[in-house]
């Protein structure tokens, strides 16, 4: 395989994987490490990759990866999560459903659901469940983000602050060890800060690449949330503070 063809399939599994090994490259490629070793360099000179010891990560930025390609991510454990986290929401109740391609996922589960309110600042998921008769749907209004039809900021907080939600989906774009959720857009934050204060029950869906990325800013603590649906184990430190926080891990099979 060329270059050409060899660097963005990097890139794929880079993103898809959190980080790449020089070894395991060799070996899926059929080439030498010395021939991976320079692909990383050059992908790491272009500002795609992070080079660390053995192998390279994606960098530690503060912009997220756009959202067509975070929606080609990991699709077959995000149709899981989604799956999962809808079974364990009753018919008849209100939800909120957060920005987001998991969350996304979640609103595909419940086409079939009865009787649901559902609010949401994801302009995708509210064009989702247009297929359930059977569903309320409310846009909390705010300033349109154009890169994934979310709704965000001030006025999209002050609209979730009118509802006391059964059930709050939520997703985030990082989680670190110490089990803190962690995002890009300091506006959407804003709304999911609010959430975790508006709803009985707030529910997490993080496929397991959101465990080797890094965000900037902070939404709460998975001692905020009550379950949390995932497509892997969590490292273990994390598993005991969930277990010490009361928070229910669930790992959905694709």
């Amino acid at each position: 395989m060329s270059q050409t063809f060899r660097q963005p399939e990097i890139l794929e599994i880079a993103r898809a994987e959190g980080k790449v090994m020089v070894e395991d490259l060799a070996l899926r490629f059929g080439v030498t490490v010395q021939t991976i070793r320079r692909d990383l360099t050059e992908l790491a000179n272009a500002g795609k990759l992070e080079r660390v010891h053995g192998g390279a990560i994606l960098p530690s930025g503060v912009t997220n990866i756009l959202y067509e390609e975070r929606r080609r991510l990991n699709e077959a454990a995000k149709t899981a999560i989604g799956g999962a986290c809808a079974a364990a929401i009753p018919e008849d109740c209100s939800i909120f459903l957060d920005i987001g391609t998991t969350t996304e996922a979640v609103a595909r589960a419940l086409i079939d659901h009865r009787n649901l309110m559902v609010v949401t600042n994801n302009m995708n998921v509210a064009r989702i469940l247009l297929a359930n008769p059977d569903c309320e749907i409310v846009l909390a209004g705010g300033a349109l983000r154009r890169s994934d039809n979310g709704l965000v900021g001030h006025l999209t907080a002050r609209a979730i602050e009118n509802f006391k939600f059964d059930h709050a989906i939520l997703g985030c774009s990082a989680l670190d060890e110490d089990g803190d959720m962690l995002d890009f857009d300091i506006q959407e934050v804003l709304v999911g800060q609010t959430l975790l204060k508006r709803s009985r029950e707030v529910m997490l869906v993080a496929d397991h690449s959101k465990l080797k990325r890094s965000a900037p800013v902070r939404i709460g603590s998975l001692r905020d949330v009550d379950h949390v649906f995932t497509d892997a184990p969590l490292p273990e430190p994390l598993v005991n503070r969930c277990a010490n926080w009361a928070t229910k891990v669930h790992v959905a099979t694709a």
